[in-house]
């Protein structure tokens, strides 16, 4: 039967725009869904996957595609950020040559952002491009990986320098695959939940603020849950209508991102989870708006005490500053060899600066050590 309630989300392109579906148990319309996009029996599809997640409900999105006339087939890659490299997407080509994927057959992703990024970068390069579908399985991929276009790998020298943009042609979002992502999982989803309330979404983050516990799939409850899904998911999708290829105003979705990733770098992506990460990045960047009057300290502490409900750390690692600001200057963003942050001006407004100097960071950093 029918998952009811489907909430359905546009992603507004000039072209080929696509659907954010959402709905409980939505996993089982996957073939369905791609039917209704006018792909016919027969198409060949491959499944790309991690063991956990392809334990708990890759036979249901086989199952799924095989009901509805696809020739389905799987493969399963170990996930982390460890894994997310140039070897395990040749694995993701490889068996898009097993299975004889054509131009038009498509690469579904069941799974975390790092599953997604890695098969969608693999459907960006196989025979210069063929389709891919995002099935998340996780709070952080449901509400930012999955939907946007981005795609890649990491390079010894940063996260996610290897890469390209490539949308998919659905994006599919079923709630019930929470019940089983560890609770650590689900608070660094909650990161990014907490960044859209604070670049751009008042109204969500007054809800954050006013739960009462947002550290658990069980706390916030499957109301909340799907209101925070929705609202994530459009904010998202508004943007990226707006900036598809971040020449401009996509770039505030980067709030927390840039020393994030300078952090999980450093730290060999195996200490902190990506949403860990962001959520030290936008208490960074929140003290650092303060001290330059940017925001109010008032707004800063708020921000800090929804992601503390949320469970996320807000103390940095005794990382040498100079380290930090050295891996700053290799990311992506650095325009002109200056280092571009975004910064909040309010809760609900941020703007993107390139004037933040090293010294200011080192200041940040060193106020918010654990030791």
């Amino acid at each position: 039967m029918p998952p009811i309630n489907l909430k359905r989300i546009p992603v507004a392109l000039t072209r080929r725009g696509y659907e954010v579906v959402i709905g409980r148990g939505c996993r089982f319309q996957v073939g369905e869904e791609l039917r209704r996009l006018g792909y016919g029996a027969g198409l060949k599809v491959l499944v790309v996957s991690n063991p956990i997640v392809f334990d708990h409900y890759g036979t249901h999105v086989m199952e799924a595609l095989r009901a509805a006339g696809f020739i389905a087939s799987s493969l399963v890659v170990e996930a982390g950020e460890t894994h997310k490299t140039p070897a395990t997407v040749a694995r993701i080509h490889h068996a898009c040559w097993r299975e004889h994927l054509e131009r038009g057959s498509l690469v579904l992703a069941l799974g975390g952002g790092v599953v997604g990024d890695m098969a969608g970068f693999a459907a960006a390069t196989w025979l210069r491009g063929i389709a891919v579908v995002q099935v998340p399985t996780t709070l952080l991929a449901m509400v930012d990986a999955a939907i946007g276009g981005k795609t890649g790998v990491n390079h010894p020298g940063g996260k996610n320098l290897i890469g390209a943009f490539h949308q998919p042609r659905l994006v599919l979002v079923d709630p019930e695959t929470l019940s089983t992502l560890p609770e650590r999982e689900f608070q660094a989803g909650m990161a990014e939940v907490v960044k859209y309330g604070v670049i751009g979404d008042m109204h969500l983050f007054i809800k954050l603020e006013q739960a009462e516990d947002l550290s658990s799939v069980t706390a916030v409850g499957p109301t909340l849950l799907m209101e925070l899904l929705c609202r994530s998911s459009a904010a998202k999708a508004a943007v990226v209508a707006a900036d598809e290829r971040e020449s401009g105003r996509r770039a505030i979705l980067n709030y927390g991102h840039t020393l994030g990733h300078a952090l999980e770098t450093l730290t060999g992506y195996n200490t902190y989870l990506h949403g860990e990460a962001v959520a030290l990045g936008m208490e960074a960047m929140g003290w650092i708006a303060s001290r330059e009057g940017h925001w109010q300290e008032a707004e800063h502490e708020r921000q800090a005490r929804v992601l503390a409900k949320a469970g996320l750390p807000l103390r940095w690692p005794p990382l040498d500053p100079d380290t930090v600001v050295a891996c700053l200057n290799s990311d992506k963003k650095v325009r002109q060899g200056r280092v571009r942050f975004v910064v909040p001006r309010a809760l609900g407004q941020v703007e993107i600066r390139d004037d933040i100097s090293a010294e200011r960071v080192g200041e940040a950093l060193k106020a918010l050590r654990s030791s």
